[in-house]
């Protein structure tokens, strides 16, 4: 059976992000592969055995675009008003609250940016997520 076992995004600044990551989801550098073109960092923490694989790209002068396909990456928390709070308290800013329902299935969640304008998507833990 397969294991999803990481995420690769490509950013301008590997410090920025690396930074942002720890800041806003408590992820670590687990791993680096330095080559002499590009750089590999790996991300994680504790509560999920993913990863995320930022690639830095030292040649890239100009920011990424997106396109249409991207959508988002997702963390699941336990306090989401607290992880909210204190997300806005370390300067990051998420966007509002947000509730939607159907057939009984409840999902809560916002919003925040990465310094490379990747949306990532916040949820309450329970249910499905």
């Amino acid at each position: 059976m397969a294991r999803l076992i990481h995420t690769m995004i490509r950013v301008a600044n590997l410090d920025a992000s690396i930074a942002f990551y720890r800041k806003a989801f408590d992820l670590d550098e687990k791993h680096r592969l330095d080559f002499p073109s590009f750089t590999l960092v790996y991300l994680a923490n504790d509560e999920s055995p993913a990863e995320i694989e930022l690639t830095f790209n030292k040649n890239q002068s100009e920011p990424y675009e997106h396109g249409t396909a991207y959508g988002h990456v997702a963390f699941s928390v336990e306090d989401l008003e607290a992880t909210h709070a204190a997300l806005q308290a370390s300067g990051i800013h998420p966007t509002d609250l947000k509730q939607i329902e159907q057939n009984g299935h409840v999902a809560r969640f916002f919003f925040v940016t990465d310094p490379d304008g990747y949306k990532i998507e916040v949820l309450q833990r329970g249910g499905h997520y």
